[in-house]
């Protein structure tokens, strides 16, 4: 929360320039008063917290986001839980999935979620075309094929994605600021948009 906050600070800084402090300071409360942060332990908690955020939705028109860290995160608890159906193993995150698609199509709010990176190439690389589902087809790439031909999670939230983004660890420095890539595909575009950023007090810069 205080990085989160010093993030809008600095930004706050290189827009308005010469604000007074106490401008700022309502600003960033501003800002806060409008952030809810939920702490879930499990897939059902999750779902459970999804179904109280359409009451949020609906009653402040204002609320545009919805950012999930991460949706893959108790991907392998329900796997254990589940045994050896995969309807049962995927039973909570296809509910949440469902459910977020129908909120997003109701509020029309943005949702960005992550996977453990673990997950971008859980499928066998013995599993040929034939075994790919028909959405990781939208995703085939070149130099990025690996990681966006394979199915993320279960089906239901493959067919909610619309954009899926690829990030790599440090890649070496530029001024002694240590560079970060990222990869960007969409089911609506050919090919692979890449880009380099740096990570500072102020959020992302991209070179």
């Amino acid at each position: 929360m205080f990085r989160f906050v010093t993030i809008l600070e600095r930004c706050l800084d290189s827009q308005e320039g010469d604000s007074s402090e106490k401008l700022q300071e309502e600003t960033v409360r501003s800002c806060l008063c409008r952030l809810s942060v939920v702490h879930c332990n499990s897939s059902v908690q999750l779902l459970l917290t999804l179904h109280t955020l359409e009451n949020n939705f609906s009653s402040q028109s204002s609320l545009s986001l919805l950012v999930i860290d991460s949706i893959s995160a108790f991907y392998w608890v329900d796997r254990f839980n589940g045994g050896e159906s995969t309807v049962c193993q995927e039973a909570n995150l296809r509910k949440c999935a469902e459910l977020l698609d129908r909120l997003r199509k109701d509020y029309g709010f943005v949702i960005f979620a992550t996977t453990h990176a673990i997950m971008r190439n859980y499928v066998s690389e013995q599993d040929g075309p034939a075994q790919s589902s028909v959405s990781s087809h939208r995703w085939r790439s070149a130099e990025y094929g690996m990681d966006f031909d394979k199915p993320y999670l279960c089906r239901a939230w493959q067919k909610m994605v619309t954009h899926r983004m690829v990030f790599t660890k440090p890649c070496g420095s530029i001024e002694h600021k240590q560079v970060f890539s990222t990869a960007c595909t969409s089911i609506m575009t050919k090919g692979i948009k890449k880009c380099l950023f740096h990570i500072m007090e102020d959020g992302v810069n991209f070179i």
